[in-house]
Order: structure tokens, then C-alpha cells, then sequence
């Protein structure tokens, strides 16, 4: 099929590799423009930028789709289909309507649950037991077109975002693969979202990244890892040259209980609410090493009773 494979980040790249590796025609790649990244701040293609400059694809990085201009050069590529992979831009009407077979979504959630800017993190934020990704046919609203194909992926005990990231790259890859050549066979068929069960998973804002401890163990612990590796859940505390920012990066559950935000032993045991939490991944913010709990504990020589801010 001639394809348009729209998409930004990592999470996008396997789907794309697919999609060449199956001999479908890649028409044109629109993706986000190069940022500035890095300590000397240069311009950096994004991942799926650089992807499709291997594969020798045309690349576009348009501001806006909202222009006639924008819809006649889509137009142009003459796609079958357009595949959208956390592109990072809404498509108008007017673009949704230009491929012969509509646009498909691959969304990392288990629709209608967590529609959204930030599935994956609200899942492990939310303490959800599974997570997955879905082919969606995209409508003019936010996530809500009929949904065609679903791959279920559990959420373990202490899976931070990442991994389950990580774990939902490859099924979504495999997943679109399939969507596509049952839409080539014409036995792709979608059914409507239900209207009971619609979470939205709103942008991340950095006050949800401080961490309470006056709320219970369990929640401690999710926001930690569904923040984690970015952008990173925080406390304070004194190093030796007033508070400092550390990042915590991974948190399982524990014994013991306290005043909530008290250390209670050398091994990063913080009391909560109810119950406690152990840090098992801990980082100075703006530092690039990371230590287990107890060897930040011991290393900044805090000691049981300090309060974590």
C-alpha cells in the first residue's frame, strides 16, 4: 500500500521500520521539525526523522496542517492510508479526509481509557493492571474513532513508564502491520468506542512531579514509576548545602509507617500516609548517575528521621 507515516518520538520508530520492512510503498514521512537538544544546543531530527532519511523517504516538517496549502501537498503523495504514531500535531478535517482508506491511529492505551496526551504514564500512574495499544480509524475528536485492532500488555509490579513504553513499541508495530494488510485484504473492520470508560490522560504538569507523601504508600509508589524516566518524580532534601532536588526513579512497596515524608532506615524506606514506600532508584536532578536508595542514602549520609520535603 502507499503509505504517509506520520510520527515524532522513539515510540514511533518501530511501527515505521515495520511498515518499510513489509514492502509498503512510504510515500512521505511528516514528522516534527528538528529541535534544539543537547549541551551545545544543536539542531536534532527527531527520531523518526532520522529513520526515514535511512530509508531514503521523503521528509516534511510542516508548522501547520491547517492550510490549503498543507492539504494540496498531502494530496500529492497520493496515500492509500496514513499511519499516525505519536505525531505530536492534530489533523484537520481536511487532511483526515485525503487518504482512500482514512487515517489510522496507533494509540498506547486500551480505548476508551486514557484518550489522551499521556496514556502511558497515567496508566502506571493510576496503579492500571494492564495497558495496551489499539489501531483506531481517526475522527476529527481527541481519540475518539472506532477502534479496529488491540494488543493487551501487562502492567507488572514496579514497571515504571518506560518499560511499559518499551513493551508497547513492539506490539504496536506488530499491530499496525496487521491492521494494514487486513485493510489491503478488505477484512479490517472497526467498532465504535463505548461511551462508559472514557479517562482522559491530560499533558503531565510539573506540580504532579513533586512527590506527596501524605498520600498513601500505593499512590507514592505508581507516581514514582509512571513519572519515571521522564519526568522524573521529586523530593528535597539536604545534601550538605541546603535543599537540593533528587529524583526518584523507581519505588516499590514496604514495611513500616511514620510522620509521611520521614527516611526510616539506610536502605530508602520513606514513611506515607499509610504504610511506606522503598526508593530503589534515586538521582541528584541534573546529575547523570543514578544509585540504588540505600547507596544515596549512605552517600548523603541522611539519616533515619530526616524529613524529605
Amino acid at each position: 500500500m502507499r503509505v504517509v507515516f506520520m510520527g515524532t518520538p522513539d515510540f514511533a520508530v518501530p511501527t515505521l521500520a515495520r511498515l518499510a520492512a513489509d514492502g509498503h510503498a512510504i510515500a512521505a514521512v511528516y514528522t516534527r521539525a528538528p529541535a534544539r537538544a543537547g549541551r551545545g544546543m544543536s539542531l536534532r531530527p527527531s527520531p523518526v526523522h532520522a529513520l526515514a532519511e535511512t530509508l531514503g523517504a521523503p521528509v516534511l516538517t510542516p508548522a501547520t496542517l491547517k492550510t490549503a496549502e498543507a492539504a494540496e501537498t498531502f494530496a500529492g503523495h497520493r496515500a492509500d492510508v496514513a499511519v499516525v504514531v505519536a505525531y505530536g500535531m492534530l489533523l484537520p478535517q481536511a487532511i483526515l479526509d485525503l487518504p482512500r482508506h482514512g487515517c489510522l491511529n496507533l494509540h498506547g492505551s486500551l480505548l476508551p481509557r486514557w484518550r489522551g496526551a499521556a496514556p502511558i504514564q497515567r496508566a502506571v500512574m493510576a496503579g492500571d493492571a494492564e495497558s495496551g495499544v489499539g489501531v483506531m480509524r481517526m475522527e476529527a475528536g481527541l481519540d475518539t474513532g472506532p477502534v479496529a485492532l488491540e494488543a493487551r500488555v501487562p502492567i507488572t509490579e514496579g514497571m515504571t513508564a518506560g518499560e511499559l513504553h518499551d513493551a508497547l513499541m513492539p506490539a504496536g508495530a506488530e499491530l499496525m502491520a496487521r491492521a494494514l494488510e487486513r485493510l489491503d485484504g478488505g477484512t479490517l473492520a472497526f467498532t465504535p468506542q463505548p461511551e462508559d470508560g472514557v479517562v482522559y490522560a491530560h499533558k503531565i504538569t510539573n506540580e504532579e512531579a513533586r512527590i506527596d507523601w501524605s498520600r498513601p504508600a500505593s499512590a507514592v509508589a505508581a507516581r514514582i514509576n509512571g513519572l519515571s524516566p521522564f519526568p522524573g518524580a521529586f523530593f528535597e532534601a539536604d545534601l550538605g548545602k541546603g535543599p537540593e532536588r533528587v529524583k526518584a526513579l523507581r519505588a516499590r512497596l514496604a514495611e513500616g509507617s511514620g510522620e509521611p515524608g520521614t527516611l526510616l532506615d539506610g536502605d530508602g524506606t520513606v514513611a506515607c500516609a499509610t504504610g511506606a514506600v522503598r526508593l530503589l532508584e534515586l538521582r541528584r536532578a541534573g546529575k547523570g548517575g543514578s544509585a540504588t536508595g540505600g547507596e544515596f542514602v549512605r552517600g548523603a549520609r541522611l539519616s533515619p528521621g530526616t524529613r524529605l520535603g
